[in-house]
């Protein structure tokens, strides 16, 4: 059923680059119609041209702001008048301690990081309804369950997104929509690439990062999205309000 996703519509957040680029080929070459969205536009890996501009749709996307959301409402109800998966994907993880981090930092993070999964959910629910298998997945963290002394406002925002996750599920039960939250532990991405500068030794950063990880490999961005896609399809239809780790066992110690 994984492979097959012909006829669905999507919409993934944060989709230029990383997780969010790599889960929307996936879904493209599965057969699915994608709005891939970011703040930062760009050619998103050449989608369009891959996949078609009737099929990947790149669309400019601030996530924290309700109009953005709107917008992007109305785009997708004028084309398709459904939409049948939710990726909430876009994030940023600035690191900080209670101390180190101020204010305005704070708030952009869990700006970004939560209140940004709360419209995407809020706004696109209508369209949500009316499809007959809905799935929304959002992205949480490793950093969702545990913690860490220097990434406070990160681990906040995080751990508010696991539990809106279940309350969305609870709620979206009614209208047969799922909502689950990955976890994933640490992945190679830019946002990996920019926490592992703060150490300045590149070997000894990673050394650090899997230390604590039994499978003592950083992830890779398929890690992930096979499991998004996986709740994304039809083949975990009674799956709702979970939470997936995906982090080499991460959560284990």
């Amino acid at each position: 059923m994984i492979d097959d996703l012909a006829g669905k519509v999507a919409v993934v957040t944060g989709a230029a680059q990383g997780i969010g680029l790599t889960v929307a080929k996936e879904l493209l070459a599965k057969g699915a119609k994608v709005y891939l969205a970011d703040i930062e536009g760009g050619d998103f890996g050449g989608v369009a041209e891959t996949y078609g501009a009737d099929k990947a749709i790149t669309v400019k996307l601030d996530v924290t702001i309700p109009e953005s959301w709107s917008a992007l409402h109305d785009t997708i109800k004028g084309d398709c008048g459904h939409l049948d998966i939710l990726i909430n994907n876009a994030g940023i993880s600035p690191a900080g301690s209670i101390e180190s981090t101020d204010f305005e930092l704070w708030r952009k993070v869990i700006s970004v990081n939560l209140d940004s999964v709360f419209l995407g959910c809020n706004t696109l629910l209508p369209l949500l309804k009316k499809s007959s298998s809905a799935s929304i997945i959002n992205l949480s963290s490793l950093m969702g369950i545990k913690s860490d002394a220097n990434l406070a406002a990160y681990s906040a925002s995080k751990g508010g997104v696991r539990l809106l996750t279940k309350s969305i599920a609870l709620h979206g039960a009614q209208f047969k929509i799922r909502c689950n939250s990955v976890h994933p532990g640490g992945v190679r991405t830019r946002m990996l690439d920019e926490f592992i500068k703060t150490f300045g030794d590149e070997e000894e950063a990673i050394k650090l990062i899997t230390a604590n990880v039994p499978l003592a490999t950083v992830g890779e961005p398929e890690d992930i999205s096979n499991m998004i896609l996986f709740l994304a399809s039809d083949a975990s239809k009674w799956i709702t309000g979970a939470e997936m780790c995906v982090d080499g066992g991460a959560t284990l110690v």
